[in-house]
């Protein structure tokens, strides 16, 4: 054998033994990672559950709001930083899907949930949670000024309603782009939602970038007392207002316009390429669980698909279930979703 052929030979070998040094020599994952927002919240408890339970641990990484997630993951495609990505939503899993970024698993937990959450028939997503985005509205308010609470869409153009909404920026904000995306579902592609659009900017509707600065500043029912009274938020915020006030009261402050609502469902993926598919499983599984589906609404405050999980009282007394949400398909949200906001930046912000 010539010395070139030795070299060679050599050379493929300290690869080959390279290649097996970075994939742990063909031992099995010992970690499972799941990659997530910034509003993920998991206890201590139920973690220890699933490590004891898979025999993995458990790593967490938190990349900012959702969309920074999976444009973040988008990138890496097939190559994945984590193993199991949480947190797309149906307005962005048009992007997950056409970008290839995860790999079908029909989880044997989706028994529990009820077939309207189940997005992707190639299960290339599992839905964990939904959380309607509605308008909500501070009681004491229009008990003290005399006028009736909004009921529908239409009434926020109507004078009474004058100066009294806030709204955030579809383009900076998950629940601004729901609010939009439901004036479309309401009133329809093309000229109907953009006059709707023009009649709310005629009647001073108040536009900010993000939630925290609608809700805890601009809103009136909030902590921050602010002077608008109309707000978009979530049918779970009126037991929030409840679980964190001191002392509790008797009531919530805020209430839900619920024909106004959109759906939002949160949705968990086994990434393509992920360095450990099998846990990824385990930890989907884990998810769908009735003990991590109870623990969801006190933790993240939306509601669980799983219909075996009991709400809380807070949640059963005071947080709105909408029967029949406004809702688009996944499909028609990502075919058009950059044209409606570059219409909206349009018609409400120039």
């Amino acid at each position: 054998m010539s010395m070139w052929h030795k070299v060679s030979l050599g050379a493929l070998f300290a690869a080959f033994l390279l290649a097996m040094s970075a994939c742990g020599g063909g031992e099995s994952p010992t970690e499972v990672v799941l990659v997530t927002h910034d509003s993920f919240v998991m206890s201590d408890e139920l973690k220890r559950d699933f490590e004891q339970e898979s025999g993995l641990t458990l790593k967490v990484l938190q990349a900012g709001d959702a969309g920074e997630v999976v444009a973040k993951a988008l990138l890496t495609a097939g190559n994945a930083q984590g193993d199991v990505l949480f947190g797309v939503d149906n307005n962005l899993l048009s992007r997950t899907l056409d970008g290839d970024l995860f790999e079908s698993y029909e989880s044997p937990g989706l028994d529990t949930v009820d077939e309207q959450y189940v997005l992707d028939p190639d299960h290339r997503v599992t839905p964990i949670d939904h959380g309607e985005v509605c308008l909500n509205y501070d009681k004491a308010w229009f008990a003290e000024h005399g006028v009736s609470p909004p009921e529908t869409l239409d009434d926020l153009v109507r004078p009474a309603y004058e100066k009294l909404l806030v709204v955030e920026n579809p383009a900076t904000s998950t629940p601004g782009l729901a609010f939009m995306l439901a004036t479309i579902a309401k009133y329809g592609d093309g000229s109907p939602w953009e006059r709707y659009w023009r009649a709310l900017r005629a009647n001073g509707v108040l536009v900010v970038d993000g939630w925290e600065e609608a809700y805890s500043v601009r809103f009136s029912g909030s902590a921050g007392k602010g002077d608008r009274p109309i707000v978009v938020s979530y049918a779970s915020s009126p037991p929030a207002e409840v679980i964190f006030a001191e002392p509790r009261p008797k009531d919530a402050p805020t209430a839900v316009v619920e024909a106004t609502c959109f759906r939002q469902v949160e949705l968990a993926g086994v990434l393509r390429g992920a360095p450990n598919e099998d846990g990824a499983k385990k930890l989907v599984d884990f998810m769908l669980s009735k003990r991590f589906q109870e623990a969801i609404p006190l933790s993240m405050f939306v509601f669980p698909v799983n219909r075996d999980a009991a709400l809380p009282p807070e949640f059963e007394r005071y947080a709105a279930v909408p029967p029949s949400p406004l809702d688009l398909s996944p499909a028609e949200i990502g075919a058009n979703r950059e044209e409606w906001v570059d219409t909206w930046t349009r018609i409400v912000l120039r």
